[in-house]
């Protein structure tokens, strides 16, 4: 019986393999960036399948193993943004906004966003949604307008929006109104307890009159990076038990109270304090209303998020905020740290998609009103002559947002030798997509995926895309 049993399980696993080699894409599309800059996004010749796996690739690939959905990749809408962007002839801009945010004709289909809640470092002046004059008080918000943000930010996402209706918008306020605060200015501080009724009706307040404005909010944090008080632009501390109470006590049956489906993140500040959001969400109250945990890139380890989410497995990550600069202006540097931390790291470790900080800025690194004064955004824009420049940030995310739709499901991925790093989705169109990283070594890069094997050849520090499509889709 046992020998009957086992000749009957084999028969049937060998015909579920002879199933998936018959169902594997005859080849593989793949797309490469090399360090040297030579080839930015560039197709390559279809990768053939070589012959079955051997057990010595360096990157192993198991679209059976699913693990978080992808919503997708992006950048922040800011202040400084929507306005160079708005500087550019209608024509001009209509068709960089179609790149940036469309997938037609090779455009990057970004599908993520963040706007400021009044000014950030990156504004033209300081500012919140509430000013009064002398700061006076206003708890019952009479003061509360827009008005900034329906200027240059929110045409802007409207017009993305009209290009790609999956584009998932979240907000994060730098600095409470003000009046809000103890140090009665938009410049460092903290939120005073007598007002936290008020600061949750202004985060509402804000969601609604985005969205009549025809912009939904999906997600928002309570505070930009609450760790730090900087000096010259708008921000405050908001130390874990205060928006443990903010989120639990205010700003979650507010918006419960209000039917307003927008999620609350915590945190959205660096992976070297893991300890800060687990705090927050030690807080059974806090934890109801919190559906997952921001983080940002510039001290600690991407690894990080990991622990915090074996601690809470339902809650998700999100990378919110990474910004490149002229600290490191080495091409091939950025390119592969931004890869292997931001889109391979991020993904591996949970984050169900990536920001980076400013999708436009100007040549001198603007407009900003204090803050980062180096920063680099994903294109540069020239308002003088509306030159247009593709920043290495453009490529890092158009090796991960063209190809993985909203939706996916990061598989699992496993790599040998140390020389690659890499991560691999399945999209919901039955495409399998895999994201390589080479950091050393040199010849061909051999995977395996689903029991097929591929040899390409990928050079040192480059970043490579690769596509596998349903049977029927490849021509």
């Amino acid at each position: 019986m046992r020998r009957f049993a086992e000749v009957v399980f084999g028969a049937v696993l060998a015909a579920g393999c002879a199933t998936a080699r018959a169902a594997s894409p005859l080849s593989a599309e793949m797309w490469l960036t090399t360090a040297d800059q030579t080839q930015k996004l560039e197709a390559k010749p279809f990768q053939q399948p070589a012959r079955r796996v051997s057990g010595n690739e360096a990157v192993t690939i198991d679209t059976s193993q699913h693990f978080q959905k992808i919503h997708g990749f992006g950048a922040a809408m800011t202040d400084a943004s929507a306005l160079v962007l708005s500087s550019l002839p209608a024509k001009k801009r209509k068709a960089l906004m179609a790149e940036l945010f469309g997938r037609k004709n090779g455009g990057l289909g970004l599908s993520f966003t963040r706007l400021t809640v009044g000014a950030s470092d990156f504004s033209t002046r300081d500012y919140s949604y509430d000013d009064t004059p002398g700061d006076l008080p206003d708890p019952e918000l009479r003061y509360f307008s827009i008005a900034s943000a329906k200027r240059y930010v929110l045409p802007r996402i409207r017009e993305a929006l009209k290009i790609n209706p999956d584009l998932q918008v979240m907000i994060s306020p730098w600095s409470a109104p003000a009046w809000m605060k103890t140090s009665r200015s938009l410049i460092k501080g903290q939120l005073l307890p007598q007002y936290y009724p008020a600061f949750a009706n202004y985060l509402a307040k804000t969601v609604q009159a985005f969205g009549r404005e025809g912009v939904s909010v999906s997600m928002l944090t309570i505070q930009n990076e609450p760790n730090f008080e900087p000096d010259d632009y708008p921000g405050e501390r908001v130390d874990p038990p205060q928006r443990a109470k903010i989120i639990g006590l205010y700003v979650g049956p507010t918006f419960e109270k209000l039917g307003l489906r927008t999620q609350i993140l915590d945190w959205d500040h660096n992976w070297d304090h893991p300890e800060m959001p687990l705090a927050v969400l030690a807080d059974p109250v806090a934890r109801h209303y919190i559906s997952g945990v921001a983080w940002h890139c510039y001290e600690g380890d991407v690894r990080a998020q990991t622990p915090v989410h074996d601690a809470y497995p339902r809650k998700d990550a999100w990378l919110t905020e990474c910004s490149g600069g002229e600290w490191s202006s080495k091409y091939a540097e950025v390119l592969g740290w931004m890869a292997d931390k931001l889109i391979i790291g991020a993904s591996n470790n949970w984050s169900r998609g990536t920001l980076l900080w400013n999708l436009a800025l100007d040549p001198a690194h603007g407009p900003h009103t204090g803050g980062c004064s180096d920063c680099r955004g994903v294109v540069t824009i020239d308002p003088a002559t509306g030159a247009i420049t593709r920043n290495v940030e453009y490529y890092v995310l158009a090796h991960a947002s063209r190809f993985v739709l909203p939706g996916a499901d990061r598989v699992a991925t496993a790599t040998h030798g140390g020389s690659v790093d890499a991560a691999a989705f399945l999209n919901r169109d039955g495409s399998r997509v895999a994201i390589l990283y080479r950091k050393s070594g040199d010849g061909v890069v051999r995977i395996a995926i689903d029991g097929e094997r591929y040899s390409v050849s990928i050079p040192k520090g480059s970043v490579a895309t690769l596509r596998w499509r349903p049977r029927k889709d490849v021509k």
